[in-house]
Order: structure tokens, then sequence, then C-alpha cells
């Protein structure tokens, strides 16, 4: 246990900071998987709702990614490489629905 007041203090902001964390990358786990299944549900039934719900995921995911980034949460590396697994799950549903299409 800590024995000084500044040692103290370091302990209570670890912590704050740990649940702050923890908060941010579950919700970013949660959007993350929204998206994915947002995906699949596109892929098994095309239509302009389920494609709206592909973008919309897709947005929030990426706002939250952001966010997380600005925070200090994840690293800029990271979160871009997040990023980039988002819009090639959604580009590999969205694209050759639409090259059907045409």
């Amino acid at each position: 246990m800590a024995n000084n007041k500044s040692s103290k203090k370091r302990i209570d902001v670890a912590e704050r900071n740990r649940l702050r964390n923890r908060t941010y990358k579950s919700s970013l786990r949660t959007l993350m998987k929204r998206c994915f299944s947002a995906c699949t549900a596109y892929s098994q039934a095309p239509g302009e709702t389920a494609k709206t719900a592909v973008q919309t995921s897709l947005n929030a995911a990426f706002s939250k990614i952001d966010k997380a980034v600005k925070v200090g949460v994840l690293h800029s590396n990271t979160g871009a490489n997040q990023k980039s697994r988002l819009s090639a799950a959604v580009k590999k549903v969205i694209e050759p629905a639409v090259a059907a299409k045409a």
C-alpha cells in the first residue's frame, strides 16, 4: 500500500484512467461487432435498410475509434488498423452488390 500522499494520488488517478480506458475499449468492441454483424446481415439480405444500418454502424464505430485515439486510450496506429479492418469488411460486402446491380 502507498505510504505517502503523492503515491496515494497516483493510485487514484491510475484507477480512474483504467476505468475510463475499459469503458472506451468495451464500447469500441461492441460497435465493431455491430458493424460486422450488419455487414453479414446485408450480405445475406441486401436492401436499402440493411445498407443504411451498415453505414450508421460504420460511422458510429469510426467516431468512437477517433475519440479513443484523441483521448489516448488507443495508439493512433491501432485506431487506423481497426478503421481499415472495418472499411475493408464494408467494402467487401457493398462492392459486389453494387456491381451486381450495374
